[in-house]
């Protein structure tokens, strides 16, 4: 599958069929289906027919031979039990890997044609296929600069205009940012800013041999006793010493993720707050690749996920 542009996506828009065919071929490359729920290689294709806001989709369907179950392109995915075509599926993953500073539920279901709940649903499953397994290796491991900074994040309590709204709308939330200059980032949500919950959390993430840069933060100090070596720098005297020791990029990431929240969310709860910045963390560690190729790694992760509205909700 490649997605060079939104005309790639309007194609599929049009063409249910040609949608699940793309998912099916980035599924199983050369045609090979095999059964998802064993594995079985020989099945029969068959289709069934859904139902949705009064116009009727086919869907492409197979039969295992081994296990005698049916299943489609969507099973054992983040997108299996779901009624909302496959090419709107394929939209909306692209415009979460597009948009910097993310897309709001509001704007998906104004663009789709589908319920504000339907919207928030899909962005969050999208959201479960972009959490990304644990770190290959450490950062900073062949000893580079590593940015370390905490700041507040949660939206503005004006924001929040929900009937049932509690003492809770507008309550900020501390996350650590962990970040290699030449590699990726790691952004956590943290209970305190203490220097033993910051510093617990930045040994196990960042390699021995890293330099790590910090702000003038209490916390950080004993850092360099662990690391190879390590900086501050007093954002109340300057914002960078010798070129090489300051927080910028950290600080970088902190004001699109702000943006985001604020502008794009207007406000997000600190029990969907982890998934979120997987969000952000996966653009920004696929920022070399193009749009088109970070959201077709997105679609082949969604494969073997699964979020269901109770688990989200729970």
């Amino acid at each position: 599958m490649e997605l060079n542009g939104i005309t790639d996506i309007a194609r599929f828009l049009t063409d249910e069929s040609a949608a699940q065919q793309a998912l099916a071929d980035l599924r199983w490359p050369k045609g090979k289906v095999a059964c998802p729920l064993c594995d079985h290689k020989k099945v029969y294709e068959t289709s069934y027919e859904t139902t949705a806001r009064g116009k009727t989709t086919v869907r492409k369907q197979w039969k295992c031979a081994s296990c005698r179950k049916k299943f489609s392109v969507t099973s054992r995915s983040i997108f299996e039990g779901s009624k909302i075509p496959v090419g709107k599926w394929i939209y909306a993953v692209y415009m979460m890997c597009t948009h910097k500073k993310g897309v709001s539920a509001a704007q998906i279901a104004r663009e789709l044609n589908v319920t504000h709940k339907s919207a928030w649903f899909m962005l969050h499953r999208v959201r479960e296929a972009m959490l990304q397994e644990p770190l290959a290796g450490m950062l900073g491991k062949s000893g580079d600069f590593v940015e370390l900074d905490e700041t507040y994040v949660g939206g503005k309590k004006k924001n929040n205009r929900h009937a049932n709204r509690t003492a809770a709308a507008g309550k900020k939330v501390a996350v650590m940012t962990l970040l290699n200059r030449d590699g990726d980032v790691k952004t956590v949500k943290v209970p305190n800013v203490r220097k033993a919950t910051l510093q617990e959390l930045a040994k196990p993430l960042v390699d021995k041999s890293a330099y790590v840069v910090t702000d003038a933060h209490l916390s950080y100090e004993g850092l360099g006793d662990h690391f190879a070596g390590h900086s501050t720098v007093d954002h109340s005297k300057e914002y960078v010493r010798g070129m090489v020791f300051h927080t910028n990029f950290a600080e970088s990431y902190h004001s699109l993720l702000k943006r985001g929240i604020v502008g794009a969310f207007h406000h997000v709860s600190e029990k969907h707050l982890d998934r979120y910045l997987a969000e952000f963390d996966r653009r920004w560690n696929t920022r070399a690749g193009s749009d088109g190729g970070r959201a077709v790694n997105v679609l082949r992760t969604a494969i073997g996920k699964r979020l269901t509205y109770a688990e989200l909700v729970a």
